[in-house]
């Protein structure tokens, strides 16, 4: 069994729609708590580190075999506290950073959410030195889209990062790294021949994988 660990309720069908159509009979079990990301963005991550080593907790006493967290602005806090679990801890959004210091040393980020801007940052130049690669980060805030998605407006919000992702020259990127898993349907939208990377379907990839042991 997967746990994930959301900060949106609106991830939960997304994640069993790629569990239903990648990984058959993988078990997931969602956490959502919307008050954590809240928190975050009030006070920064490590706020609301208790809550998150909580609900870990509380996963693992369930019998998940590995936890995922899908939020962006706290994700290395609950990847922190994996070491203590006995069980892998992921953040979604490592695979997706890993595939864009790959692509090239010219990443840009659009994000939603200010809060998620650095740590996506830190996480893509974490995989850079990982990969001895050079590379070189440059950050979007999508205007007015958060406050589209927290309107319930999910076609608008998609729409505006689309929208801020056709508007990326290709001569100042050599992949594009949708730092929040909610911006992932953009990628049909766009236009631009930039690589375009979402992070769901490559986290829920690894996420099975450590659930499965391998």
């Amino acid at each position: 069994m997967l746990a994930l660990l959301h900060t949106s309720p609106v991830h939960v069908p997304v994640f069993d729609a790629l569990r239903d159509e990648a990984h058959p009979g993988l078990e997931l079990w969602h956490f959502v708590d919307e008050a954590l990301l809240e928190r975050a963005r009030a006070a920064g991550p490590d706020a609301v580190a208790a809550e998150v080593r909580a609900a870990v907790d509380r996963a693992v006493a369930g019998g998940a075999r590995a936890v995922l967290c899908t939020c962006s602005t706290i994700g290395a806090v609950a990847e922190a506290y994996g070491a203590e679990t006995g069980v892998p801890v992921l953040r979604v959004d490592r695979p997706m950073a890993a595939a864009a210091v790959a692509a090239g040393e010219r990443v840009v980020v659009l994000a939603a959410l200010e809060s998620t801007l650095a740590p996506t940052v830190e996480l893509i130049e974490e995989e850079a030195r990982r990969a001895a690669r050079p590379v070189a980060v440059r950050t979007v805030l999508v205007d007015g889209a958060w406050e589209r998605f927290e309107a319930g407006d999910t076609d608008g919000y998609v729409r505006l990062v689309a929208a801020a992702a056709d508007a990326v020259a290709d001569v100042d990127a050599d992949a594009i790294v949708l730092a929040q898993a909610s911006m992932a349907a953009a990628v049909d939208l766009v236009t631009t021949r930039v690589p375009l990377l979402s992070s769901p379907r490559p986290g829920l990839t690894a996420g099975a994988q450590a659930s499965h042991g391998a």
